[in-house]
């Protein structure tokens, strides 16, 4: 269902069908149809502030951009990668603790048929969303500054406001027990009311084929969730679904530690880049 969902949302976006208002209505409708049908009976998490600010899936490309079939087929690519990605978060049931780090940072994994092995992270943040949504979307490309596990990131297509192409290139672990990898991700970026969601997947992209002496890793469904503490709005609740196949012959063990202790330590690295953040603001003001 939700396939044909994002068809018929896609169609709105070709000018010779905007004036259809007969297909808007219905594909409103369905999608609203599948955020009820993710979210499960009952009152859930995250999942259900999004439905009731806005309906996430059933944002549409805005009507005074027109995108070619490459560009379009990236949109689709990132909505497709956030919709999966919300259907495995919105499944609270199967989920098995990995690590949890003496400050409270869990990791938890799941298998799921299709995709493999699945990791999520779940912490809480000092800072609120719209501060870290500024670090880890608006700056992207300067996370290789702060997180020692990155070697770059570089944007090498931006489609509309929410749609992007990256191109990432990861630093070996400790000992070289994994070796450099790069990606090609194309990421959808969204904001629902206080809710800020960063999704993405793996792709091709022209400017980036695969590197001599560098492994081409996979990446997705993955997505970072953050939302406001209830206990405190101006705290994040930060939720990272991470799936990530390596490639390589590494024993399925070391990959299951290396995940989790990825998130882990990306979690302390953010941490510390926000930090600095505030004192470097608070110098600057003085």
């Amino acid at each position: 269902m939700l396939p044909a969902t994002f068809k018929l949302c896609a169609g709105i976006s070709y000018r010779h069908m905007r004036n259809m208002t007969g297909l808007r209505r219905n594909a409103l409708a369905a999608i609203h149809h599948e955020l009820n049908r993710l979210a499960g009976p009952g009152p859930s998490n995250w999942i259900s502030q999004v439905r009731r600010r806005s309906s996430l899936l059933s944002s549409r490309i805005q009507e005074e951009e027109v995108y070619n079939d490459e560009e379009m087929s990236y949109v689709k690519q990132g909505e497709d990668a956030l919709q999966k990605a919300i259907s495995i978060l919105s499944e609270q049931d199967g989920w098995t603790v990995e690590t949890v780090a003496a400050n409270g940072d869990k990791v938890l994994s799941k298998v799921l048929p299709d995709i493999g092995k699945v990791f999520k992270l779940e912490v809480v943040m000092e800072q609120h969303p719209d501060n870290l949504y500024e670090e880890l979307v608006e700056k992207m490309e300067q996370m290789g500054d702060w997180n020692p596990n990155v070697k770059q990131v570089k944007i090498l297509q931006k489609i509309g406001q929410d749609t992007m192409v990256t191109h990432e290139v990861s630093a070996e672990t400790p000992g070289n027990v994994v070796g450099p990898r790069d990606f090609v991700s194309v990421r959808c970026a969204k904001r629902r009311g206080s809710t800020c969601f960063l999704a993405g997947m793996s792709t091709q992209h022209p400017k980036m084929p695969e590197q001599k002496g560098v492994i081409r890793a996979e990446n997705g469904p993955t997505c970072i969730v953050m939302k406001p503490c209830a206990e405190d709005p101006n705290k994040t609740k930060f939720t990272w679904l991470l799936s990530l196949d390596l490639k390589g012959w590494i024993p399925k063990t070391i990959i299951n530690k290396v995940l989790s202790q990825t998130q882990v330590d990306f979690a302390s690295h953010l941490r510390n880049r926000m930090a600095n953040n505030v004192s470097m603001e608070t110098a600057h003001a003085c």
